[in-house]
């Protein structure tokens, strides 16, 4: 991911309405992963819309600052097939 707020943010709105693998530290030395859709950035944070059969959420929002500090990783697919990209966006 880059190195600013700034880029951060134009780096997700790029990619609004791509499927993701969301990892994030949910305390307490534990680590959730979900998948879901980017589906809503705006000024301060963005939203997640998860995978239905997978979680008891609909939606999940974080800043950019936890891209940021790497409390939140974010992996796109590559396309809606499933296939992963190497690497983060």
């Amino acid at each position: 991911m880059p190195k600013t707020l700034a880029s951060i943010k134009k780096s997700l709105d790029s990619n609004l309405g791509r499927r993701l693998m969301l990892k994030a530290n949910g305390g307490r030395r534990k680590t959730i992963e979900r998948s879901g859709v980017l589906a809503e950035t705006y000024p301060s944070v963005f939203v997640i819309e998860l995978d239905q059969e997978e979680n008891a959420f609909e939606r999940v929002s974080y800043s950019y600052a936890d891209v940021l500090t790497e409390t939140v990783e974010l992996t796109f697919y590559e396309d809606t097939a499933g296939n992963l990209v190497l690497g983060q966006q």
